[in-house]
């Protein structure tokens, strides 16, 4: 999302100016082209000449610099951006922001804009906190500045709390996010992803190979989207995205049970999903006698295991009287379109998203067959982050015809 883009950084007086250095190689390597403007109190943390090291291009702090011909950088420097980005964002400057003031060049540059504006504030708890701040914050959302952050955690007064810039991976995603038209904003989606763990005993189980980066990355994009989003995830080591709520289960009958409470209570408090998403790899049968023991070798005798029918989350979901638009996903070894066709008339559902290919489980990139009442059609190979944006406008686009 960020290929080709030429993003203007502001960095702003404090401890996290640092971050700002390696927000620089990220946004790079995510492929934007980075131009840096400073306050005077941010050079104060970082030298100038680090960020032009890093960027390859001049950077700028002065209002009257007279690089620029007609010495109006606060124009010029802005023009061609395709957006403005504050990390750190000082309490200073987000109450400069929420009142106009431009006392600066990078003031002046926010305020002088046709781009998007973002911020990642960075201050210590108490500021931020703080009911003037809170304010201003408000204020500047209100005004269409996206706010990215911030996080929690350890702070450079040794205290612990809100208040922290966000590393520099999650900012470049918060930045991309910001790009994508928000097609689904006041939308509801429920999602499965990942493996189901069938317990054969205590410390053995039954499971598959699926990773779960599908479901992951397409929670992201319909959280980019503008959309809320619960992610209801089977066992899997992937970081949870920012900005979605996830419920961690093992088994099928769990999953099954956290997809039906969430729909429960949706129904209950007049907040109901809009849309269900199964992409989960859920096991098809669990094991009815596994053991409450390990089971141990015993002269050689293999165990036999006896298997019951897991219940089928799609189909019940689709079932339902209140019943969002449904999604399900499928994972064929051979004849994926006929299976297909008859795993979505099966089911009940629009639409069924088929993975082509058996070597699909845990690869970064995929090939999809989207299935419907009218055929079929692929969406080519591509990374599993841009079939996600693909199929998030698909999505947007069939719920809102």
């Amino acid at each position: 999302m960020l290929d080709g883009k030429r993003i203007v950084l502001g960095v702003t007086g404090g401890i996290a100016a640092y971050k700002a250095a390696e927000l620089v190689r990220e946004l790079q390597r995510a492929g934007a082209r980075v131009q840096v403007v400073m306050t005077d109190a941010a050079t104060r943390f970082v030298g100038p000449a680090t960020f032009q090291a890093l960027s390859g291009e001049p950077v700028f702090v002065d209002a009257w610099d007279a690089r620029i011909p007609d010495n109006m950088a606060h124009i010029e420097l802005s023009r061609g951006a395709d957006a403005i980005v504050v990390a750190p964002a000082s309490a200073d400057f987000l109450a400069k922001l929420a009142h106009g003031l431009a006392d600066d060049l990078l003031s002046t540059l926010c305020l002088a804009r046709e781009c998007p504006l973002v911020v990642a504030p960075a201050m210590n708890r108490q500021m931020w906190s703080h009911p003037a701040t809170q304010r201003n914050v408000a204020q500047i959302v209100a005004d269409g500045v996206v706010v990215a952050g911030p996080g929690s955690g350890d702070q450079a007064c040794g205290e612990v709390g809100l208040g922290r810039m966000l590393e520099p991976v999650e900012l470049v995603e918060e930045i991309g996010a910001s790009f994508v038209p928000k097609t689904l904003a006041g939308r509801r989606m429920l999602l499965t992803a990942g493996p189901t763990f069938e317990p054969i005993d205590p410390v053995r189980g039954i499971t598959n190979r699926s990773s779960g980066k599908m479901g992951f990355a397409l929670a992201r994009a319909l959280r980019d989207a503008g959309a809320d989003v619960v992610l209801v995830a089977g066992p899997t080591a992937l970081a949870s995205p920012r900005g979605i709520r996830r419920i961690d289960v093992d088994t099928a009958q769990r999953m099954h049970d956290a997809v039906t409470a969430e729909l429960d209570a949706g129904q209950r408090e007049g907040r109901r999903f809009d849309v269900f998403v199964g992409v989960a790899a859920v096991a098809d049968w669990r094991v009815a006698n596994a053991s409450a023991k390990k089971w141990k070798k015993d002269g050689g005798r293999t165990p036999a295991l006896a298997f019951a029918e897991n219940p089928d989350i799609l189909a019940s979901v689709a079932r339902r009287p209140d019943a969002p638009y449904c999604v399900g996903f499928a994972a064929e070894s051979e004849r994926l379109e006929e299976h297909g066709v008859a795993k979505r008339a099966r089911k009940g559902v629009p639409l069924l998203v088929a993975n082509i290919g058996p070597d699909t489980f845990g690869r970064d990139d995929n090939e999809l067959l989207l299935i419907d009442e009218h055929g079929s059609r692929r969406l080519p190979r591509a990374g599993k982050e841009a079939l996600a944006r693909a199929l998030a406008d698909e999505i947007a686009r069939r719920i809102t015809r």
